[in-house]
């Protein structure tokens, strides 16, 4: 559905995008991650035709952006971080106006702008004039206007920021629903939010895309070992004595005890070898109660921060702030704080002209 080649994208002696490849495949929810300046918004504004490019290609539906920029675009709905709304319109208004300007058949306009009110749940805000509704209503006008004319693909960029949690989850469904018509393009920092809605991940760093997988794969890919938690009655040498003898046990490591005095075991076995079975049948021969047994898995966060850069250094930064237990007491609110402070910092030495994130 769109390709994306060799694209890159020079401002000065900063390069934004850098020669990034990818594709988006019909009828999928694409989720697109990437650090404070990592190009993301350069490659969607560059894909919608709202930047050209220093070099490459992007082509919908085998249109491509630069040269056939009226077609490709009719194939685009973008909804920006900040809706292009008339504030002083009402909704009805303002999506036939926008009806008119993406040139849908006049016969046409209204059967559609009734159809996407009622798509994004706003045909009882229709005669409200824009600048009276909630930041919620506001996101649901602007995804509507984004898909009014029936584009086959859906750019959204950061379409739950500002929204309560309510509406966050009401925005999700909504972005479900238009999965099912169109293939969707997802920027967000809500992790969460991508790992939640999406069938597809893309990871771009300084202007490189460095991931392009499900989830799923994304944390087998990532991880080097299949690691299970056990948690058991007894202590850990009698179940030590017995997980060794696993066929496909590596490795154990004592996790200490929990509240209720059962014994807590790391189990690492090589990258996808699955010993729960072996394990929970070995450890019931020799009456030794199973708890609890589960695979680990890396959440899009851990993934997310292990392949993009700076991601191992605001672990071991928030590691540390959380050891100063004798000088001084560090919370989790203050730790994110001085974190989150020195990430925004970073990214400001990276950010380069024309590239807000």
């Amino acid at each position: 559905m769109i390709e994306v080649t060799n694209l890159t994208k020079q401002y000065g002696d900063h390069i934004a995008v850098n020669n990034l490849s990818f594709k988006v495949e019909k009828g999928q929810i694409y989720g697109f991650l990437g650090p404070n300046g990592a190009g993301k918004s350069t490659t969607m504004n560059i894909i919608t035709g709202y930047l050209a490019p220093t070099d490459g290609t992007v082509t919908i539906d085998g249109k491509d952006i630069q040269k056939e920029p009226e077609a490709a675009k009719k194939l685009i709905g973008y909804l920006p971080e900040i809706p292009p709304l008339y504030t002083d319109m009402s909704v009805r208004d303002f999506l036939r106006f926008v009806a008119e300007l993406k040139k849908v058949p006049k016969a046409e306009r209204k059967q559609q702008v009734d159809e996407v009110m009622e798509m994004t749940q706003i045909t009882d805000m229709q005669n409200r004039l824009i600048k009276n509704l909630s930041k919620g209503y506001r996101q649901r006008v602007g995804i509507a206007q984004a898909i009014l004319g029936k584009p086959e693909v859906i750019i959204l960029d950061e379409p739950s920021v500002g929204l309560d949690p309510k509406q966050i989850i009401e925005i999700r469904d909504l972005i479900r629903k238009l999965g099912e018509k169109h293939t969707v393009i997802l920027s967000s920092h809500i992790l969460s939010e991508v790992q939640e809605v999406c069938d597809h991940i893309l990871i771009i760093a300084h202007g490189k895309l460095v991931a392009s997988d499900t989830t799923e794969n994304l944390s087998k890919l990532t991880n080097p070992n299949t690691i299970l938690n056990l948690t058991v009655s007894g202590d850990f040498d009698a179940a030590k004595a017995v997980l060794e003898n696993v066929a496909g046990v590596d490795s154990l490591e004592n996790g200490g005890t929990d509240a209720d005095g059962n014994t807590l075991i790391k189990v690492v076995s090589a990258k996808g070898v699955d010993v729960r079975d072996e394990a929970g049948f070995a450890l019931a021969g020799a009456r030794i109660a199973v708890r609890s047994m589960q695979i680990e898995e890396k959440s899009l966060e851990d993934i997310f921060l292990e392949l993009t850069d700076g991601g191992e250094e605001v672990k071991k930064e928030r590691k540390r702030l959380f050891k100063k237990k004798d000088s001084e007491e560090a919370t989790d609110e203050t730790a994110d704080e001085e974190v989150n402070s020195k990430a925004d910092a970073d990214s400001e030495n990276i950010n380069g002209e024309g590239e807000e994130r």
